[in-house]
């Protein structure tokens, strides 16, 4: 039976300000509440979020995990904000046994609650919070190769409808996003983003050569300005890993005055056939 996995990489924005109401976050809520109307609606999802980093990717498996207000200084409405969405204990177990079959150990946790790289972008995307939803966590070497190999381990899952979320920020200098505006941040945040946009959608690239360029990722102009450290990207580079090919679409969008990426591939049919695209 044939089934449909679509592979988002999406920028989060800072913190609970996009649910807030801030106006430095609305391209980004429209963007999202927009991918969410033309996505057909899943039936569970796996967020790869830039807030968890273990020594092994860990699975939440909970059957109602709470929320991590991981984040500071907000007003208190920050801290009442609910996303009461369902786990998923029997998909975490089959991401389990999926990277198992690549030779990656990795570990269920039925305690953690899902961060804010998981409610803030969902509450735009799916407000209802009726899809049961499942977190994989960064490793926390923050090696690139690593969540590229990640990816493509989570090709054998074989999920009718699974949306899997890439939960990061394509661009990540938090002094930058809070200090005036300067031609010189203007240009580093576009050269870096230009560079981005075309790894990761430029359809004559080899997937030998893009792969390289995403492990590469520091040599690219403006990289580690953008990315002081690179958490916020890796989610990226398991989507990467997972879709094996260029983004069918992309968007860019202001986020708090800076460019931002968002990437899309639609994977189908299922990754566990994919002899059957041939």
């Amino acid at each position: 039976m044939a089934h449909n996995t679509n592979v988002v990489f999406l920028s989060h924005g800072g913190g609970p300000m996009p649910l807030l109401g801030d106006p430095g976050h609305q391209a980004m809520v429209d963007a999202l509440s927009a991918m969410a109307e033309r996505l057909a609606k899943p039936s569970a999802i796996l967020v790869i979020s830039a807030h968890w980093e273990a020594e092994r990717p860990t699975i939440t498996a909970g059957a109602t995990p709470p929320l991590i207000y991981d984040y500071y200084g907000f007003p208190e409405e920050a801290y009442r904000i609910e996303y009461p969405c369902p786990g998923h204990p029997a998909l975490a177990q089959q991401i389990q046994k999926a990277l198992g079959q690549a030779g990656i150990a990795s570990a269920l946790d039925e305690d953690r609650g899902f961060d804010h790289g998981l409610f803030v972008p969902l509450a735009l995307m799916y407000p209802e919070a009726d899809i049961p939803c499942v977190q994989l966590s960064l490793v926390n070497t923050l090696d690139a190769e690593t969540h590229i190999a990640l990816g493509r381990a989570l090709q054998s899952l074989d999920v009718d409808n699974l949306l899997v979320i890439g939960s990061g920020f394509s661009f990540h200098n938090m002094k930058a996003f809070f200090s005036a505006d300067s031609d010189a941040v203007e240009t580093q945040n576009q050269l870096f983003e230009a560079w981005l946009q075309q790894t990761c959608t430029e359809p004559s690239m080899t997937e030998d050569e893009r792969a390289r360029r995403l492990m590469d990722w520091e040599k690219a102009p403006a990289a580690r300005f953008c990315h002081p450290r690179e958490e916020h990207l890796l989610p990226l580079h398991v989507c990467y890993g997972l879709a094996g090919r260029a983004a069918d679409w992309s968007q860019s969008v202001r986020i708090l005055g800076r460019v931002s990426s968002l990437f899309f591939w639609d994977v189908y049919p299922s990754l566990g056939n994919r002899a059957a695209r041939k």
